[in-house]
């Protein structure tokens, strides 16, 4: 008979070990695939290919609440897709430097290889 496992849990010895993750290529896709599979996360990168916002800006502009705006916010700069900077207490998005060398580089698509984007077709 089977007792349940919450009686062993304490006679467990747990080991803990530090995890060595590499990091990624440079190249990898993965990151910026996912910030981009978000329809309001596209809008908010096509809005920001055209002019610099603060977060109030972008959510009346695209008439997502502000709170979700700047969750959004939040992925695309994880991503490397946009950084902010500070203007005394207001805080203005704009696109990566890097990601903008890399759109006009590349061109409307941005080609990773496995997949590739275009930013042409960003929805409104």
């Amino acid at each position: 008979m089977y007792a349940p496992i919450g009686i062993y849990i304490s006679d467990i010895a747990i080991q803990r070990k530090t995890l060595h993750v590499s990091a990624m290529p440079a190249d990898d896709c993965t990151g910026i695939l996912k910030a981009l599979s978000d329809r309001n996360r596209q809008r908010i990168t096509k809005a920001l290919l055209g002019a610099d916002f603060n977060v109030n800006e972008l959510s009346e502009r695209l008439g997502i609440p502000q709170y979700n705006t700047s969750k959004h916010l939040r992925i695309l700069r994880e991503a490397g897709i946009v950084d902010v900077r500070a203007i005394g207490q207001r805080r203005e998005y704009f696109i990566a430097t890097t990601f903008r060398r890399r759109i006009e580089r590349e061109g409307v698509t941005l080609d990773f290889g496995c997949c590739s984007f275009r930013m042409d077709q960003l929805p409104e």
